[in-house]
């Protein structure tokens, strides 16, 4: 099934993301070669591309697990998570309809 995961960075958290950001795009490339990621990326902070400076605001994960636990395991070891570059994380199922 697939899941949602939703994640809030803490203020100020910009330098970690950037110098954590290779071992969280490892993890996520892993997961696209066993193709089960849907789709993953950051919300700029900020109504740009290129948020520069300002920074994120968070992240989005949608991909497929075995259940909501291993989704949530997964989401836990998540290297942004251990840094603390992440306030909160919410995990939960998500349906895909489009396209």
């Amino acid at each position: 099934m697939l899941y949602a995961i939703i994640a809030s960075d803490r203020p100020d958290s910009l330098e970690t993301r950037l110098a954590t950001r290779p071992e969280h795009v490892a993890r996520l490339t892993r997961l696209r070669e066993e193709g089960r990621l849907i789709l993953a990326g950051p919300h700029p902070a900020i109504d740009a591309a290129d948020p520069g400076p300002a920074g994120f605001s968070g992240s989005l994960i949608v991909a497929e697990f075995e259940s909501l636990e291993a989704a949530r395991q997964w989401a836990d070891a998540d290297p942004y998570r251990a840094a603390g570059v992440y306030e909160t994380v919410i995990v939960k199922p998500f349906k895909k309809v489009l396209p």
